[in-house]
């Protein structure tokens, strides 16, 4: 009989549903590339239908058309659309809006990718910039003014407005949304 050490076998692999047996790029979907070009064409649509007064047409296409497998640039231009578009809803057509979206075929899914926008509006507003990259602008009453001009000084109307959508959201999706948001791999 051999000698064996019953301990040191690696029982997982055995087992033909163990987490051993599959690979962790499995968990990722797979999401189609989008060019930079494609989400720049889809947000001057959108600003065309914000022009012409279809809101919420325009809030519909944005989210239908998250550019999950595009690169860094179209992200951004795509969440900078996102914002114009929630800036430009009042805030008495947010609830029956969202509530018309949330009943509407795949509504649901369409409001947490606001939630996912939302989240990342507000990250990207409260990044600050550091002391020692903020700019010093001579005043002409001979002493310096550090500021940042860059963004800086629209951020809090914009983190404002997120914040009121991101309550009305809550109260149509509930908070379920908040966690299919924090739970899943896709980004925007």
């Amino acid at each position: 009989m051999a000698n064996i050490n019953w301990r040191t076998i690696n029982i997982d692999l055995l087992d033909p549903e163990s987490s051993a047996n599959f690979s962790p790029s499995s968990l990722s979907p797979s999401v189609p590339s989008v060019s930079a070009a494609e989400i720049q064409s889809l947000g001057s649509k959108i600003r065309q239908q914000l022009r012409g007064g279809d809101l919420e047409g325009a809030l519909r296409g944005v989210l239908e058309n998250a550019p999950y497998g595009g690169d860094g640039a179209a992200k951004e231009a795509h969440l900078a659309t996102v914002v114009e578009t929630l800036q430009s809803i009042k805030q008495a057509d947010m609830s029956p809006m969202l509530s018309r979206i949330y009943s509407s075929e795949g509504g649901p899914e369409s409001l947490d990718v606001l939630m996912k926008y939302l989240y990342k509006g507000m990250s990207h507003n409260s990044q600050s910039t550091p002391a020692s990259n903020r700019s010093l602008s001579p005043q002409p009453a001979g002493f310096s003014q550090i500021h940042s001009r860059a963004g800086g000084e629209g951020g809090g109307q914009a983190t404002s407005v997120l914040l009121s959508w991101h309550e009305k959201l809550v109260e149509i999706a509930g908070k379920g949304s908040i966690v299919r948001v924090m739970t899943d791999r896709r980004t925007v």
